[in-house]
């Protein structure tokens, strides 16, 4: 009995107590491996709200890639909208150049038409003048000046294309960025500068006539070029293409306006040099026409004296000459009269009674003729004075229309017809 409580004596067999204690060692296993990986698990397991933390991460990225995206539309857009507007400003530009031509085509029209009514002079008027001189001169200018218009205007219509080249582009890009832009506000009040509502605006680099750029250039110079990103390497050449664009059509309206005052002065110039040399011609035919009166008015006089004299002469003449008939002749006047015969009896007492009265009767003949043919000449001399006055009658009168109708026709605000 004693051995038996030293040492108990197991019933089971002993694989079937070992087969307990491996399951028993397992067990332990299996459980320090459960509690191994469940701490694990507890540092490294995502959280039962993995699904709205991963939710609200995507909408922050996603509102944040909006916003650099709703910058790049703001660029965009007013990138557009200064676009148009440099587009409204060269069009304008462009219509003052088409007009500015319009009026050196209607220029050249009335320096044509003042060529040919003074055509209609009287022949001796139609000497080669200062004032043809002038009108030649002013042609030649104004067919320079349309020529250069006509350059600029091509150059304007070009750059017009261009212009309207890049807005399609920059509204193709501002459309194709705002798709992502649906649900987001649209205002851009955090891209606009802070100081808009102090009215101390100040223009961007475009010089846009009269338009001021809302958008912030700080937080515009901040994107970087990425494919895949808002700021993409089109929207970087299509913001490039506008500015130079915009730079370039700046450039260009400003020689425009320089091109247009160049040729307004020099129109007028030459106009005024014409028209003041029309004034002088007509002021000196003027002149000479009053010259000419006076003229008239001595040649009108000399023809009286002279005529006077031809009948003064003429009644000597017929003195001289005596009766028609002998037998009027008074006993005084004959040649054989008593007291010549008596002075005749003696030899070598002939008188040169006769030969002097023919003598005096052709010296008044010779009078008669040459004042005839004086008062002949100064006749044809008053006629040529008459035919110069008329004509400078007609040529200053000529010369006044072409004055009238130059000044009538300079504000340019007539038809041009099918001159042109």
């Amino acid at each position: 009995m004693s051995t038996a409580a030293k040492a108990p004596v197991t019933i089971g067999p002993e694989s079937w107590k070992n087969r307990s204690l491996r399951g028993m060692k397992l067990g332990l296993t299996v459980i320090s491996n459960s509690d191994r990986n469940c701490d694990i698990g507890r540092s490294t397991d995502a959280l039962p709200l993995i699904r709205d933390m991963l939710a609200t991460l995507s909408n922050d990225e996603i509102r944040k890639y909006m916003r650099e995206v709703r910058v790049i539309v703001a660029k965009l857009r007013e990138s557009l909208i200064e676009t148009n507007e440099e587009i409204k400003a060269l069009t304008r530009g462009k219509e003052a150049l088409e007009r500015a031509l319009e009026h050196t085509r209607k220029d050249i029209q009335l320096n044509k038409d003042s060529k040919f009514v003074r055509l209609t002079r009287p022949p001796i008027e139609k000497d080669h003048d200062g004032a043809d001189d002038l009108l030649n001169a002013e042609y030649s200018h104004l067919v320079n000046c349309k020529k250069t218009l006509e350059i600029q205007l091509k150059s304007v219509q070009q750059h017009l294309q261009c212009l309207e080249s890049v807005r399609k582009q920059t509204f193709a890009n501002l459309q194709e960025r705002s798709r992502v832009l649906d649900i987001l506000c649209q205002s851009l009040s955090a891209v606009l500068r802070p100081e808009r509502d102090n009215l101390i605006l100040k223009p961007n680099r475009s010089q846009v006539e009269g338009r001021l750029s809302m958008v912030d250039p700080s937080k515009m110079g901040s994107d970087k070029i990425d494919p895949f990103g808002p700021y993409t390497p089109q929207v970087d050449t299509v913001l490039g293409d506008a500015t130079d664009a915009r730079n370039q059509s700046a450039y260009l309206r400003q020689e425009l306006r320089n091109t247009i005052d160049r040729v307004d002065k020099l129109k007028q110039a030459a106009h005024k040099s014409v028209n003041d040399g029309l004034t002088r011609k007509v002021a000196e035919t003027v002149t000479l026409k009053q010259h000419l009166n006076l003229g008239l008015g001595e040649n009108r006089h000399a023809v009286h004296r002279a005529q006077r004299w031809y009948d003064s002469t003429e009644k000597a003449f017929g003195y001289t000459l005596g009766p028609v008939k002998y037998s009027d002749l008074k006993t005084s006047e004959h040649f054989d009269r008593p007291l010549v015969r008596l002075y005749q009896r003696h030899p070598g007492t002939q008188l040169p009674e006769a030969q002097e009265i023919i003598k005096s009767g052709d010296g008044l003949l010779q009078s008669l003729t040459a004042t005839s043919r004086n008062i002949g000449m100064l006749k044809v001399v008053e006629k040529r004075l008459q035919d110069d006055k008329r004509s400078k009658s007609a040529a200053a009168d000529i010369d006044s229309s072409v004055i009238r109708m130059r000044r009538s026709k300079h504000d340019h605000r007539w038809c041009l017809g099918t001159a042109f």
